[in-house]
């Protein structure tokens, strides 16, 4: 009984912890993203339409189409790639959003190495 008590107050603390996800406002707009692999930080630019991409990176410019799973899961499908690991899909998810970011997983499709990143939005 002791332990039934225990679980039950645990998920009752639990549950009052609500994570924030309003994903709807990031479908769209400029922003600019960070990802730490390692000890080096990774920083992109990038536009989003409903349907389209357009990545700055390193120099280099990326179009991508956007597949919108869900309101806060998506694929990406680079339009013109040149090698071929840009051939492979990329799954992102929105994990927390704020009024001025998000927390996002990506992954190549069908793999489980997954890695983290925040993007925010560029108020113009």
């Amino acid at each position: 009984m002791k332990y039934v008590a225990l679980i039950l107050l645990s998920f009752c603390l639990c549950s009052c912890y609500n994570i924030e996800r309003d994903c709807s406002n990031y479908k769209t707009g400029s922003f600019y993203s960070e990802i730490v692999i390692g000890d080096t930080i990774y920083k992109s630019n990038f536009i989003r339409t409903e349907k389209l991409q357009v990545e700055s990176f390193r120099g280099s410019i990326d179009s991508s189409t956007v597949r919108w799973i869900n309101d806060c899961e998506m694929i990406f499908k680079t339009i013109n790639p040149k090698r071929m690991a840009d051939k492979k899909e990329i799954h992102i998810k929105i994990l927390t959003t704020t009024d001025s970011s998000y927390t996002f997983e990506y992954s190549y499709v069908g793999k489980s190495v997954k890695q983290r990143g925040v993007a925010f939005k560029v108020i113009n």
